[in-house]
């Protein structure tokens, strides 16, 4: 040890005090120079450690664990510690005594065996470690440097007893990780490595029998998509899963220096030598996303792998003998699992995986589709969905296992949380379906690029959603995500999709919960969460659920309300002047009712779709004054029966009684509606009184016009809906008043007004303009790119041509320079002349060859004639041999 400082001059042995030693608390560094390069070469010679294998057992400590990887780490271990951190405290000078970096020394092994279980490997390199660092400090207490008690490691706290192990059904190490889920639900059970059976299709599908559990906690399937490997597939995994089989010294896995890249800071000259580095974790990932199109394919990156580690290390090290052994036997294996036949890699249950899709109604059904599937609670809200996997099972039927998107009202959420209009939210459903389930094609975009754009070619009658974040189903929670790669299919992640942009980014404001009427009157903060209302088995909740309580600290407050209007002037009553206007419920007279135009003012124009959730309210055009008409039923011809039960109960006219067929949904109004007259009232000395010109309490409601979504529509069997009025797509109309009596002897069919079909023609036409127009701006576009693209070309060949002609030129200058340099220096003087004369010399050198080739070229001729007649004649010729000279 030191001794104490002296009054005079400092001694080298003496500490020397800095202002990185005194961080202000008063106690200066009692180390010196000579302990702070003794800890350093401490930390250093651990790093340096290998074992008679060439295993490096300090890999793990190098650094901090990753709390986004193990993020209970930190509630377990209170103080980490790692080689880094002790090579950043000895370089900034902030250890007071050296047995406070002795106890930070013995922190490593202890956190270590602490976290990790016994015979694990980082609990048996914890054990090496500490070993190491004792020999260490044994060496500098021999040395003088340090006294015994100050190499001596600390007690700090027995380590606890492992948990039991839980019990697991045996699988596959390579579905051991899944890297496409983000929650929270699925980082822990990533964690704790349960990894037990998964929904498949049988469970799932329709093929359940009936003893189902009817608690709807059972119902929730989680997890992954079920495993459905092509032959292939199922032959590069037996051969990874079999050179996990081969053994070293000391019962330790071959295969485990094979796992993953080096520690590019640790071992940066490797990544210098070795120009395409891999490992298993790679060769994995890319089987995961079908990079490999055969097992031969797949066996260039393992001798790849294996060869990089032949080249990096000794031929007398573990790990290049590991090296060899691994390939002989993965090369063994690779030619075993060739020569089986497919048949062998049935999935158990026979089904045969369908990697290049589905064709089902004329269309292709693929990994990554977006879809809508049949809905059995509600047929007007099909099954948002992406397609994970592709198969055909034993009796021949086609499946897809797809991954569900919950619509806002499907979930269980916060009262005062605010939704993007058309918002679905990723869940951990993956279900079985039959390809016959699917009803159309949709899109989902994430909420970045959904104000932007379109996706480019998808057809305008398909629906788009915006995804924004994940449906944690356990905890209720929405979870904003992170990275929209990670929630979809290994086979399309790396791919991407082209987008018609708008001229102007389109600005989105989110609107409150659309089941927020349901939270009760009693709810209070403290009451647990509510339960989402279950319907059909393979089906989403008929209903979510909303609560009041507390958010979390991630969840952002919902957006500041709008403030209201102001409210508008109230208009005059107009004078009585003003020639009336027929109302839209008035009957018509006899005169109009003939007309073929007005065949039923009842139909009159639809107003274009704007929300599906209730009809278009009044025209919000200036009043018009429309006098008190008396209201009288008109009398409905039998031929005019209404359109059908369903469309009574949508008018109002019917009880809610079951309609016929197999769907029940609500018929929920839609998108059309005839203006009417706006009614106001006028407030005078704190009553309000109506002006009889403008209101009539007695006035029939205005006709409304509805229709139900494409799917629902569709619901409806073809042969019914020919035999009700439909609007331009074939959609079934539904009125709010039953039709007027128009006098049997008409027998005009219902239609548009003429002034409506003429707006459509114009729309039309200005539509077609537009499209004309923007074609031929594309192609001009498009002409103008590619000449400028030619003018480029023919621009850059002109330069490397001049280029090369300038290289050539300077290339020859450089030799004559060169030549003229050499006569100077070896005949001075005389150096034109030797120049000459060598050129002459040359000259007469090549006039002899031409003519002694040309004597032997005709000797030889002369003398080989008659072999080459005969040669002729067989076809060959006399290029073909070398004559003998």
């Amino acid at each position: 040890m030191a001794s104490e400082p002296s009054q005079g001059q400092p001694t080298p042995e003496d500490p020397v005090q800095s202002i990185e030693d005194d961080k202000g608390d008063g106690a200066p560094s009692s180390i010196t120079d000579e302990l702070w390069k003794s800890m350093m070469d401490v930390v250093l010679a651990i790093y340096d450690v290998r074992e008679a294998d060439g295993h490096d057992p300090s890999r793990l400590f190098h650094r901090s664990v990753n709390k986004r990887n193990v993020p209970d780490y930190y509630d377990i271990i209170k103080e980490p510690m790692a080689l880094s951190i002790l090579k950043q405290k000895i370089n900034k000078r902030e250890y007071k005594k050296f047995t406070d970096f002795v106890r930070d020394c013995a922190l490593i092994p202890h956190n270590a065996q602490t976290y990790n279980r016994p015979k694990s490997q980082a609990y048996e390199d914890s054990l090496v470690i500490k070993d190491a660092f004792i020999a260490e400090f044994q060496k500098l207490v021999e040395e003088g440097v340090i006294t015994a008690e100050e190499a001596e490691l600390p007690d700090l706290g027995e380590i606890p007893e492992a948990d039991p192990l839980p019990e697991e059904e045996e699988e596959e190490e390579e579905e051991e990780e899944d890297d496409e889920d983000e929650d929270e639900s699925d980082d822990e059970g990533r964690r704790k490595k349960k990894r037990g059976s998964r929904p498949s299709s049988k469970r799932d599908g329709v093929k359940e029998d009936g003893n189902k559990s009817a608690d709807p906690d059972q119902r929730k399937k989680r997890g992954r998509p079920p495993r459905v490997d092509t032959p292939m597939e199922a032959r590069i995994k037996a051969v990874l899963k079999g050179i996990r089989k081969l053994k070293g010294p000391g019962s330790q896995l071959k295969v485990r220096h094979f796992e993953r890249l080096p520690d590019k800071n640790v071992y940066p000259d490797y990544y210098i030598e070795i120009k395409e580095p891999i490992a298993i974790d790679i060769i994995k990932r890319k089987s995961k996303r079908k990079k490999y199109n055969s097992v031969d394919h797949f066996m260039k990156d393992m001798d790849l792998m294996f060869n990089n580690a032949k080249a990096y290390n000794q031929s007398e090290s573990q790990i290049y003998k590991d090296a060899v052994e691994l390939q002989i036997e993965a090369r063994k294996l690779a030619d075993i699992e060739k020569k089986k036949p497919d048949s062998e890699y049935l999935m158990e249950d026979g089904r045969l995986p369908l990697p290049d899709g589905i064709l089902h109604k004329g269309e292709l059904w693929k990994v990554g589709d977006w879809v809508h599937i049949q809905n059995p609670n509600d047929v007007t809200k099909p099954v948002v969905a992406q397609i994970y996997r592709t198969w055909q099972d034993a009796e021949g039927d086609k499946w897809i296992n797809a991954c569900w998107y919950y619509r806002p009202e499907q979930t269980v959420h916060h009262v005062e949380k605010h939704f993007y209009p058309n918002e679905v939210v990723k869940t951990g459903q993956y279900r079985d379906h039959r390809v016959e389930e699917i009803v159309d094609r949709c899109f989902v975009m994430f909420f970045t690029r959904y104000n932007r754009g379109r996706p480019r070619d998808f057809p305008p009658d398909k629906e788009v959603y915006v995804c924004e974040a994940r449906y944690n189903e356990e905890k209720h929670k929405l979870n904003k995500i992170k990275t929209w790669a990670s929630c979809l299919p290994d086979e399309v992640r790396e791919k991407d999709y082209e987008m018609d942009l708008y001229e102007v980014p389109r600005k989105i404001k989110k609107i409150p919960s659309p089941i927020k009427h349901l939270l009760k009157s009693d709810a209070k903060e403290t009451d647990d969460l509510p339960k989402p209302t279950w319907g059909a088995e393979n089906a989403p909740p008929v209903v979510g659920a909303v609560h009041c309580r507390p958010r979390d600290e991630n969840e952002s407050p919902p957006p500041e309300p709008t403030p209201s209007p102001p409210p508008p002037t109230i208009p005059q009553p107009p004078a009585p002047s003003v020639p009336r206007q027929a109302s839209v419920s008035q009957p018509p007279t006899q005169a109009a009712a003939n007309s073929p135009a007005n065949a039923l003012l009842a139909a009159a124009s639809p107003i274009p779709s704007r929300s599906p959730a209730a009809p278009i309210g009044a025209s919000q055009h200036s009043p018009v004054p429309v006098p008190p008409i008396p209201y009288h039923q008109p009398q409905i011809p039998p031929a005019q029966v209404y359109q059908s039960n369903l469309q009574r109960r949508s008018s109002g006219y019917i009880s809610q009684g079951p309609l016929p067929g197999a769907y029940q949904a609500p018929v929920t109004p839609h998108t059309y509606a005839v203006p009417q007259a706006p009614q106001y009232s006028q407030y005078q000395g704190g009553r309000v009184h109506a002006p009889s010109a403008l209101y009539n309490p007695n006035a029939p409601r205005p006709v409304e016009v509805f229709h139900l979504s494409d799917t629902a529509n569709i619901a409806i069997p073809a042969d019914i809906r020919e035999q009700f009025h439909c609007d331009d797509q074939g959609r079934v109309l539904f009125f709010s008043s039953p039709p007027l009596d128009i006098g049997s002897t008409v027998q005009q069919k219902l239609g548009h007004s003429l002034k409506y079909l003429a707006a459509k023609d114009e729309r039309r036409k200005l539509v077609e303009a537009k499209k004309r127009k923007e074609g031929s701006e594309r192609e001009e576009r498009d002409r103008a790119t590619k000449r400028q693209r030619a003018d480029e070309e023919t621009a850059l060949t002109s330069r490397v041509e001049f280029a090369a002609e300038f290289a050539v030129e300077v290339m020859t200058k450089g030799i004559l320079n060169g030549t003229d340099k050499i006569y100077k220096a070896l005949y001075q003087g005389n150096a034109d002349a030797a120049r000459k004369e060598d050129a002459r010399a040359r000259e007469q050198r090549i006039l002899a060859d031409r003519a002694t080739q040309a004597e032997t070229a005709r000797i030889l001729a002369n003398s080989t004639k008659s072999t080459f007649v005969s040669l002729k004649g067989s076809g060959l010729y006399m290029d073909e041999f070398e004559p003998a000279v």
